[in-house]
């Protein structure tokens, strides 16, 4: 690092002793050195030379003095590490100096073994100061970048360790979220692209929102679709909890949003969410110039095939067993043994309901329909015909009759 030092005296002789006595460090691009007469002119030179590290200032001179460029020094955004330099015998200005912001002070007649140790301790406090912004630039540039993954507080942690421990590569124990819209494609084909900007701005950060709260990190946003994890990048033991109450959160504002979008004549349609819990491979997987925070494995394969059973079994949320139970007072109902597209056993899945819901009777009285479907029993069919009849708004249920009806047995099911 080559140091500049803004010398700032009116002593006519003083700019060629300090250019003999620090030659060889001028030499060997140590220092570089600048002179002014008085306040202004350093002003002035500070102007043109913004990159000077430190400034070696007397006090008494002309137009104006030591203490008055001091003052002027701090009022900027980057001030300068100054040096006062004052007869011995004037303390008095030489505490107002310190008080004023000086980072250190030398007496006159100048000792150069003195001037050169100062100057010294000096430049270490200045490099230490550059690291220091340099660190606090890097954090906030990985601050902004981070918070579009991150929840503020993870990404203020991860942004804290610029050396970008926490996002590396590794396996850890995930709940991981798929949410997608059905009849986007559609609505992209015809709506006007100013509407559909707008429409899928508020959209996808009201979303987002919503993961943040929970303190989820968002992996990917591909058009209307989300992927969310938990327990990525720091530990939630609470992950599946995390993940089922996330859940039934954007499920809620989604359809509050689709009802205002509908009321301004635009069809927007449902929001399915599909969670899976179980090993993953985790981190940063952009290489050196990009950063893709994401996860991939068999459980982030899995997640998004729940999502896609939703368009199937008529629900809006469906979640693995993993899930399921894992979540503290998990409140559900089974949908039944899955045989998802790459797997080669079953998968059983629930469908998570608000407690309102969960404990009414349509609820106890569906779990007796599924149990007889489970059991064989052929009373299943009447038992999902009168589940049905007195609730048609049920498509799960609805999905069962139609199956059983047409000669399906018991709970496993090939979804295509």
């Amino acid at each position: 690092m080559t140091a500049t030092i803004l010398f700032v005296d009116d002593e006519p002789d003083l700019e060629a002793l300090i250019l003999q006595k620090f030659r060889r460090q001028i030499r060997d691009g140590q220092l570089a050195l600048i002179f002014a007469r008085d306040g202004l002119e350093a002003l002035e030179a500070l102007e043109q030379n913004p990159h000077v590290d430190m400034v070696v200032s007397d006090i008494n001179m002309p137009r104006m003095d030591g203490l008055s460029l001091l003052a002027k020094l701090q009022e900027t955004e980057e001030k300068k590490s100054t040096i006062i330099v004052s007869a011995y015998g004037d303390m008095s200005n030489i505490r107002t100096a310190m008080n004023r912001g000086a980072f250190d002070f030398l007496t006159k007649p100048i000792d150069f073994a003195d001037l050169e140790a100062t100057i010294e301790k000096t430049v270490r406090h200045v490099e230490m100061l550059r690291e220091v912004r340099r660190r606090q630039m890097e954090a906030e540039r990985a601050h902004a970048s981070l918070s579009r993954f991150f929840s503020p507080e993870i990404a203020r942690r991860l942004a804290a360790n610029v050396d970008g421990d926490g996002i590396e590569v590794q396996w850890r124990d995930v709940a991981t979220l798929f949410t997608d819209i059905t009849g986007f494609t559609s609505l992209v084909e015809t709506a006007p692209p100013q509407t559909l900007g707008e429409l899928l701005n508020e959209y996808v950060g009201g979303m987002t929102e919503i993961v943040f709260a929970h303190e989820g990190t968002v992996a990917k946003i591909i058009g209307d679709a989300i992927q969310v994890l938990f327990n990525a990048p720091g530990d939630q033991p609470d992950y599946a909890t995390r993940a089922v109450a996330c859940a039934h959160a954007l499920d809620a504002w989604a359809e509050d949003f689709s009802a205002r979008w509908k009321a301004r004549g635009v069809n927007f349609g449902a929001t399915r969410i599909g969670a899976h819990a179980g090993p993953a491979l985790v981190g940063n997987f952009g290489g050196n110039r990009f950063f893709d925070y994401t996860a991939y494995g068999d459980t982030i394969n899995t997640a998004a095939r729940l999502e896609a059973a939703n368009k199937h079994l008529g629900t809006r949320i469906c979640v693995s067993a993993s899930v399921a139970k894992g979540a503290e007072n998990f409140h559900g109902r089974p949908v039944g043994d899955l045989m998802l597209r790459g797997r080669s056993e079953p998968l059983r899945a629930f469908e998570p309901l608000p407690l309102a819901r969960f404990e009414a009777p349509a609820t106890a009285q569906y779990a007796e329909a599924f149990a007889k479907m489970e059991a064989g029993d052929a009373a299943a069919m009447p038992a999902f015909a009168a589940l049905v009849g007195m609730h048609a708004d049920d498509p799960l249920a609805g999905f069962h009759l139609k199956r059983l009806l047409n000669g399906a047995k018991g709970t496993r099911m090939q979804l295509e």
